[in-house]
This record gives C-alpha cells, sequence and structure tokens, in this order.
C-alpha cells in the first residue's frame, strides 16, 4: 500500500476520522486510523477517562465504540467519502473476536488496511496480555490473517521486556507493518482524596513526554525487523515526525496533539517537504533511515 503522504492521525485521538473535515483539514492527511472498533459495542470505562500531566496526558477511554456492524454501515461511508487512506483499529478479548470484527469489515468499501489493537493497557481483557507474550501476539495476528486480504499492521506495546522480539513474532504471524508505539502505563493520585484520579488506577500515557522514550523504541522495532513500521508517541510537529522518519520508520501518526489543534497533523506534510527541499536538500526516501546511529 502507498499512502499520499507520511502523516497519519493516531486511533482514538482522533474519532471515526469524519468529524469537523474542515476544522482537521482531513483531506490533507496521509490517512486516518479511526477510533478501536470491537465486535459488540462497549461504554468504555468510568470517568474521569482523561487526566492532563506535564507534557502530556493519562486516557482510559476503555475502547468505548459503536460496534463492528453499526461502523461498517454507519460510519465507514462517511470517513471513506473523504478519498483518503482509511485503516481501521481492530480490538477484541481473544483472538476469535479480532478475527470477527476482520470478516465483518471485509466486504467494507473504503478501508485501506487493518490496524490490529493488541497493545491497550486500558481494558481488562484483550489488552496487554496479547503482546507480552511473542505467541500471544502472533496467534492473534496470524488468525486475522487468514481472515482477510487487506494489509495487517499490529500496534506494539512499550510495556514489554523486550519490543523487538514482539515485532519480529508479528512479523512471522503475517504482520504488513507494525505500528510502534501505543501509550506507556502511568498513575496520578489526588493529593484532597488520596485516591486515583482514574477510577482504574492506571491510564496511558501520551504526549510529549514519551517523545524521547517512544523514539528509542521505534528505532528497536526498526532494527528488529524487515517490515515498515508506522511511528507514534509525541510527536506534535514536523520536527518531531521528521525524527522518527530518520530513525527508520516509513510514516508517522500524530496522537495527543490534535486534542489542542485538531489540524496540527494535516500541515506537517508539507512542512516536512519544505524542510526537506529547503534545508537537508534530500528526498523522503533518502531522508528515512538515514540516522548514523
Amino acid at each position: 500500500m502507498r499512502l499520499p503522504n507520511p502523516i497519519l492521525v493516531a486511533s482514538g485521538t482522533f474519532g471515526y476520522g469524519s468529524e469537523s473535515p474542515t476544522l482537521t483539514s482531513a483531506r490533507d492527511l496521509g490517512g486516518i486510523v479511526t477510533k478501536t472498533v470491537t465486535l459488540e459495542p462497549r461504554a468504555g470505562n468510568p470517568a474521569p477517562r482523561i487526566h492532563e500531566t506535564p507534557s502530556g496526558m493519562l486516557n482510559s477511554i476503555g475502547l468505548q465504540n459503536v460496534g463492528a456492524r453499526r461502523f461498517l454501515s454507519e460510519k465507514l461511508p462517511v470517513v471513506a467519502a473523504l478519498g483518503i487512506p482509511i485503516i481501521v483499529s481492530i480490538g477484541g478479548r481473544r483472538a476469535e473476536d479480532f478475527v470477527e470484527v476482520a470478516r465483518i469489515l471485509e466486504d467494507g468499501e473504503g478501508i485501506t488496511a487493518l490496524e490490529i489493537n493488541i497493545s491497550c493497557p486500558n481494558v481488562k481483557e484483550g489488552g496487554l496480555e496479547f503482546c507480552a507474550v511473542p505467541s500471544a501476539a502472533a496467534e492473534v495476528v496470524s488468525a486475522v490473517r487468514a481472515a482477510t486480504r487487506r494489509p495487517l499492521w499490529a500496534k506494539l506495546s512499550p510495556n514489554v521486556t523486550s519490543i523487538g522480539v514482539i515485532a519480529r513474532a508479528c512479523e512471522e504471524a503475517g504482520a504488513d507493518g507494525l505500528t510502534a508505539i501505543n501509550t506507556f502505563v502511568g498513575m496520578a493520585v489526588d493529593l484532597r482524596t488520596r485516591k486515583p484520579v482514574i477510577p482504574g488506577v492506571t491510564g496511558g500515557l501520551s504526549g510529549p513526554a514519551i517523545r524521547p522514550l517512544a523514539l528509542a523504541k521505534v528505532r528497536e522495532v526498526v532494527r528488529a525487523s524487515r517490515l515498515p513500521v508506522i511511528g507514534v508517541g509525541g510527536i506534535a510537529t514536523a520536527s518531531d515526525a521528521l525524527e522518527f522518519l530518520l530513525v527508520g520508520a516509513r510514516a508517522v501518526q500524530v496522537g495527543t496533539a490534535n486534542f489542542r489543534e485538531p489540524w496540527a497533523a494535516a500541515g506537517m506534510s508539507r512542512e516536512i517537504q519544505q524542510y526537506l527541499a529547503e534545508i537537508a536538500q534530500c528526498s523522503l526516501e533518502d531522508w528515512i533511515g538515514s540516522c548514523s546511529a
């Protein structure tokens, strides 16, 4: 698959992708990764589900979504009309749930690829256990691979002993690309109540605070696998995106920055092109992976 440019928006940070396309300039993006879609509708976790932190935020949404069948009939036609690549994030409690969602979406018009969310830290089942053990990650990827003809991206967690080992397991199981990374597990407490701010105690930490950590994880995945890597984690500017491309990511996803400036991601591609032409004086292909480290 080919993207019109290397800037996408990350799952869970851009709705289903069709909200306020004029405000977000969504048609200028390289692609949209939708909210994670599960087999049945999910109400998500109890509020409060978002907590701002220095240079980032904690979230514990819990994969709230309308379910695969309603997504197919109500959400997909609207977002597909934007005319850009649509990558649908899929989730589940068991490998069989991922497979069933993929089967339901198989005939959906306008879906470019599926991103298998095996790394969400904010659900009790079907969360980190899928990505913490190589064999478990491989089981899900292999099962979905057998159920769809579409390109598959596996979204990896940083909350593991070796992300490179998980990356290789997903590659061997049939993934076509690797998205790195999902959020780090974090926590905040309220000094007045002496209780965690997030009812589920922990949440996923994202935003600029994790960018150096994410960059190191992306480099590790690039070195461990032959698959294209999509870098994610604290990217808020074109300069941030260029760092991830420099260490070998083929594309990037913008997440938390969308909450502050919904139009921020759409402008990054033009800024990247300008930097490469005027400062670096090289092509995007020459830039990707050219870090000497």
